[in-house]
């Protein structure tokens, strides 16, 4: 079977095609552009505001495995939530590779966002 990439526009990096347990492939397309620092709901509003969402945290995994010179060495907000603490919230550090979760309510991450495409 052949997986094609989709088009990117200008400034997009393919993240990867993501295989569900119904073997349906989510493609996700990193877009251009970072966010300061934020709380989380504000960093979520900036990443639909552009026509994406924050990453899972295999997503951002990903990227700083593959594409880590795409980041400031800082920390960056995933789109998960803590399953024990709805208070709080994943994220990834871009220095160490480490991934945590802190409040949301804090201005503490930064953002990018992603696009995803099922096919």
């Amino acid at each position: 079977m052949t997986i094609k990439i989709p088009d990117l526009a200008e400034g997009e990096i393919y993240l990867g095609g993501f295989i569900d347990g119904a073997g349906r492939v989510t493609h996700t397309i990193l877009l251009p552009g970072d966010n300061d620092d934020a709380k989380w709901q504000a960093q979520l509003d900036w990443a639909q505001s552009i026509g994406g969402d924050l990453p899972t945290l295999v997503e951002l995994a990903v990227a700083f495995e593959k594409h880590r010179d795409q980041f400031k060495r800082d920390w960056y907000w995933s789109n998960q939530e803590d399953e024990d603490d709805t208070a709080c919230a994943w994220y990834q550090s871009f220095s160490y590779g480490d991934q945590d979760y802190y409040r949301k309510d804090v201005s503490y991450c930064r953002a990018r966002a992603v696009r995803r495409l099922s096919i």
